[in-house]
This record gives structure tokens, C-alpha cells and sequence, in this order.
């Protein structure tokens, strides 16, 4: 029997809405470390620890595709797509810790 796993793209972004977009197969642990600044690199650099936009599969394949369709997207389109789910932006992890 094989232990499903679910797969998370995701996008942050700071006070400036400065873009951010990952996947992961833990999002509350990923999430977590954005916040808390434990990963050396973009996010660290320019403070973004706010999750605005996720969306979850079980296929990795999937999940590996959509990342790179959206990093692949122009700016405005990414805002379209946060705000088609998110309209006010607000932190979807704000609760979670």
C-alpha cells in the first residue's frame, strides 16, 4: 500500500508584494521557514513571509509542472491569479502557528 503524499505550490510575498513561488511536499513546515528566515536566499533576503496564494495536488509531476508555469508567468498574471483566490492578500498561514 502506498502513503499518498500531497504536493503544495505556493506563492509569498512581503510589504512591497515582492513575488516568491515554491513547492513543496510540507507547506506548513515550508511556510514556516520562510517566516522564520531559516533558509538562506531570495525569501531571507527580502523578507517575504507572507503566504498568499497555494494549491495542492498529489501528483508531484503536477506539482513540478504548475511551479514552473507560474515562475514562467509575467508579474501581472501571478497578481491575477492571487487575487482570483486571494483578493485582499491576506496571510493564509496568518493562524497556522
Amino acid at each position: 500500500m502506498s502513503k499518498e503524499h500531497n504536493y503544495y505550490v505556493y506563492i509569498m510575498t512581503n510589504k512591497s508584494k515582492t513575488l516568491y513561488t515554491g513547492m513543496t511536499n510540507d507547506l506548513l513546515r515550508r511556510v514556516y521557514e520562510h517566516k522564520h528566515k531559516l533558509v538562506e536566499g531570495f525569501t531571507k533576503k527580502y523578507n517575504i513571509t507572507k503566504l498568499v496564494f497555494f494549491d495542492q495536488t498529489s501528483d508531484v509531476n503536477e506539482a513540478i509542472a504548475l511551479e514552473k508555469k507560474i515562475k514562467g508567468w509575467n508579474r501581472a498574471k501571478k497578481i491575477a491569479l492571487i487575487e482570483s483566490q486571494n483578493p485582499n492578500w491576506l496571510d493564509l498561514s496568518q493562524d497556522w502557528y
